[in-house]
């Protein structure tokens, strides 16, 4: 026999020439949008120039400019970087007209780093599992994705701040338009990331400009909960102004600022938590609701029904900030005083009150530890992603949609066991990335892997998460019955209540 040819695809903008990996042909670094660049820094995204010929889609394009953080258990050789960062990338079964599911990721990193091409999603392992179409992409972070300077500048750079989730929008457009002709539906589109990946799809589902491009979202600790103001949008952009010593009418100046100063600036404003917003303890740079690209609060817009049409599974991690806490120096040693300043800075006196009171009582009476770090940790984890996260489940159930939800329970091994359930542990798991230093390895968690695989897979091909491995999940409904994510799955109805129901003591999460 010949040797096999790599798979070509003709696109709306050119053909691309792909490889023949491992039973699938994938395309790594397709443009999706025109570079950013020059005149588009802080513009929308634009169409692509056609090209002719064939393009090579065999490397993954550079990574948005960013501050790279090692993964953890996962060694990757640095990637280049540039402002020229609009690529996706694809993993099919088959080029053919088979119209398999597909499933876009949209990675996270506090809306500063991350992107499609990270070691731990290039698996293919859902494409072979479950005969789906998988795509990554990349989109502009930090200052150049979110940062507002429509406003400082009178319009003469014309940065809404949502920026970022315009290239997602341009992505999930290009989706729409080419992936048939990668053996995928485009009336079958689910969306899933996490953290930062899983609050931009909250927002796209409050997006006008990104109705219709999917129908399903898969939503991992995160929701749309924390977009900011206008008013604190442009404060943002005047502090940057004044970080970098440059005068509101000095366009010229802000054009001339290249990648390496605008991460100094940013890394200042991080450092120095000189941003304005709903929360401190994270990074500036987040959506924006802008009156425009998202109208109005987007669990508002959830409640109204305005995303009613979109399936929803939505989860958590049970130890979620103890990620952050680890990485602290002395956070351990914080005392009682010291954790009603920082929740102080995001909820008012009488809740911090309320919470820091309930969850001593709760937590004891759980026999959990009691000390003010661990009290910390287990109301800012609830805070940032599960509160948020049972409101859009919530407010998706009540529009009559198929509402589901999880609560990952699985320990990382790391460091003794003490991260427990932490941010971004689930994902291993989810891309069969599984590894002896963060995730854990063997029969139990290959088990796991399989079940959400299985469960991720299922919904995107049917709405429904059900499978063999995993078994019957219901929807949430008024029992609040939920997925639990650990060695051996099994539905519970309401769990942790006891938290859930002293938020809605406090003004926060009524």
């Amino acid at each position: 026999m010949g040797e096999r040819k790599n798979p070509v695809v003709a696109t709306k903008s050119g053909k691309i020439e792909g490889k023949f990996e491992n039973g699938l042909c994938i395309f790594r670094g397709i443009p999706y949008a025109a570079p950013p660049v020059g005149e588009l820094r802080w513009m929308s995204p634009q169409p692509v120039k056609k090209w002719d010929g064939v393009r090579d889609a065999t490397k993954f394009g550079a990574i948005a400019p960013q501050t790279v953080m090692p993964i953890p258990g996962f060694d990757q050789a640095p990637q280049p970087q540039s402002e020229d960062c609009l690529y996706l990338n694809v993993w099919t079964p088959g080029i053919d007209n088979k119209r398999r599911p597909v499933m876009v990721w949209i990675h996270g990193g506090a809306f500063t780093i991350g992107s499609g091409s990270e070691i731990m999603y290039d698996t293919g392992i859902l494409p072979r599992r479950g005969n789906v179409v998988m795509v990554s992409m990349n989109y502009r972070l930090g200052t150049l994705g979110f940062l507002r300077f429509k406003d400082v500048t009178g319009g003469k750079i014309p940065a809404t701040g949502n920026e970022g989730l315009l290239d997602q929008v341009a992505a999930l457009k290009w989706v729409k338009d080419n992936i048939a002709a990668f053996g995928g539906d485009p009336g079958n589109i689910t969306v899933f990331g996490e953290s930062a990946g899983a609050m931009s799809i909250g927002s796209l589902m409050a997006m006008p400009a990104a109705k219709g491009l999917f129908h399903k979202g898969i939503l991992e600790s995160g929701s749309g909960d924390f977009a900011i103001s206008l008013e604190d949008a442009d404060a943002n952009g005047r502090i940057f102004l004044e970080t970098a010593g440059i005068k509101e009418n000095d366009v010229k100046a802000l054009r001339a600022l290249t990648s390496p100063q605008l991460l100094e600036i940013e890394k200042k404003m991080i450092a120095g938590r000189l941003g304005r917003g709903k929360n401190p303890e994270v990074t500036f740079t987040v959506p924006v609701i802008d009156k425009e690209i998202i109208p109005e609060d987007i669990n508002k817009l959830a409640r109204q029904g305005y995303s009613k049409e979109i399936m929803t599974l939505v989860g958590t991690n049970l130890n979620e900030w103890k990620l952050f806490t680890m990485m602290e120096p002395g956070f351990d040693q914080i005392d009682e005083a010291g954790v009603i300043n920082r929740l102080s800075k995001v909820m008012s006196a009488n809740d911090v009150k309320t919470l820091v009171t309930a969850y001593r009582q709760i937590r004891s009476k759980r026999g959990a530890p009691i000390t003010p770090a661990e009290i910390f940790t287990a109301i800012f984890g609830d805070f940032m992603f599960r509160m948020p996260g049972i409101k859009l489940v919530k407010a998706q159930q009540a529009n009559k949609q198929a509402a589901y939800s999880y609560l990952f329970t699985w320990k990382s091994p790391a460091m003794g066991g003490v991260l427990g359930a932490c941010h971004g542990l689930e994902i291993s798991f989810v891309f069969g990335t599984l590894n002896d230093m963060f995730s854990g390895t063997g029969p139990e968690a290959d088990k796991l892997a399989e079940c959400m695989q299985d469960a991720w897979i299922a919904l995107a091909r049917t709405g429904d998460p059900s499978c063999e491995s995993i078994g019957k999940w219901p929807v949430y409904g008024s029992k609040r019955m939920t997925m639990i994510l650990d060695k051996d799955c099994h539905v519970e109805a309401a769990p942790y209540d006891e938290e859930r129901r002293a938020w809605d003591k406090t003004d926060k999460f009524k």
